[in-house]
């Protein structure tokens, strides 16, 4: 086995907040030829979405706030749509950037074909909808939004590197949420935190200071701008979640079912699927 030391991607050891943090930015950008441009399509999808939903909520950029009170109803459902659909764009992204973290533990880098190779993409996508409808029926119910972002982070992970059948994958990544004290959930919430924040401060800080400056009209070009800053701010949000929970579903694994052990202790020339697929 190769040694992976301090500076890896993603060391073979159970790691702190911010070292889980540091190694999904390290894997964004270790995987950011692919995982960007497929994130950048997914936003821009999902603005081409939500759009029909804005102008029925009377929702106007940069913000997406109505002007009035009358149409609150169709904000509430604006809200549970995009939190929907943000929850199955991370979960599709989740595939490929958990992939790419089960190479980074074995010590090597994965390239952009191995990465879509043999991805079992139908099932992904398949449990991505169900991820997304999931998310989408709990932002109805508000608070209940929270629960069920935080418990659904390692679907895509356990498909992709556990290689467990597609109907076991839902119950194997509620198992791994709740364990250490639903330490996974909480830690995928607190990245959702920190990147609702940085998406919040560029996507309107552009506008802003594209205000500020006084170039053009911006509000005759209200609508494409503020498209193009939410999509391009999601692009690099939406990847960089899923590799937070590709390196947390791995370190959980470490944590709780001694994979790292298991991968010191393993012959050599054992086929890679095999030492991360889960043990039946």
């Amino acid at each position: 086995m190769p040694d992976v030391g301090p500076t890896a991607v993603l060391p073979r050891r159970p790691l702190t907040v911010g070292e889980l943090l540091d190694s999904a930015v390290l894997l964004l950008r270790g995987q950011a030829r692919l995982l960007v441009p497929l994130g950048v399509l997914l936003a821009l999808g999902e603005q081409l979405l939500l759009h029909p939903l804005r102008e029925a909520a009377g929702a106007r950029p940069p913000a997406w706030l109505p002007a009035d009170d009358d149409r609150l109803g169709w904000l509430w459902l604006l809200l549970a749509v995009g939190a929907g659909t943000e929850a199955a764009i991370i979960a599709v992204l989740g595939n490929p950037a958990a992939r790419g973290a089960g190479a980074a533990l074995l010590g090597r880098g994965a390239g952009v074909r191995e990465l879509v190779r043999h991805a079992r993409w139908g099932a992904t996508l398949l449990l991505a909808v169900a991820v997304g409808l999931t998310v989408f029926l709990a932002g109805l119910a508000g608070p209940a939004w929270f629960v069920a972002y935080g418990l659904l982070g390692a679907i895509a992970p356990v498909l992709a590197v556990d290689q467990v059948p597609a109907y076991r994958v839902p119950g194997r990544a509620l198992r791994l949420a709740f364990r250490a004290g639903a330490r996974a959930a909480g830690i995928r919430l607190l990245g959702y935190l920190g990147w609702w924040l940085i998406r919040l401060g560029i996507g309107l800080g552009l506008w802003y200071g594209l205000r500020l400056l006084g170039l053009f009209d911006l509000e005759a070009w209200a609508l494409p701008i503020a498209t193009v800053a939410w999509a391009g701010v999601n692009a690099l949000a939406y990847p960089a979640l899923a590799c937070l929970d590709a390196v947390l579903h791995l370190e959980t694994r470490m944590r709780t079912e001694g994979l790292d052990i298991r991968l010191s202790r393993a012959p050599a020339g054992t086929p890679e699927p095999v030492l991360l697929a889960v043990r039946r």
